[in-house]
């Protein structure tokens, strides 16, 4: 199982590699890049833990039904 300073440190590397390969172009919307890089591989890992399971998903997650449904609307997960 990742800890969260394995997870943290998965994040910084993403980002220290984002900065270094940016060539020249100036960086933007970070903070919704890396939300959704993140948001959608957990929905879709949480979802298949559930077994599809909605309400045991949203539960997991500590959010409410309605919104993980959003939000799965949202990455396009079925």
């Amino acid at each position: 199982m990742i800890n969260e300073s394995e997870l943290t440190g998965c994040v910084r590397k993403s980002l220290d590699d984002y900065f270094r390969h940016l060539d020249g172009e100036k960086p933007s919307a970070i903070y919704d890049m890396v939300v959704s890089h993140v948001e959608k591989p957990l929905l879709e890992y949480i979802l298949n833990y559930a077994q599809g399971n909605q309400t045991k998903a949203a539960d997991l997650l500590g959010l409410n039904r309605n919104t993980l449904r959003k939000k799965m609307k949202e990455h396009g997960i079925q």
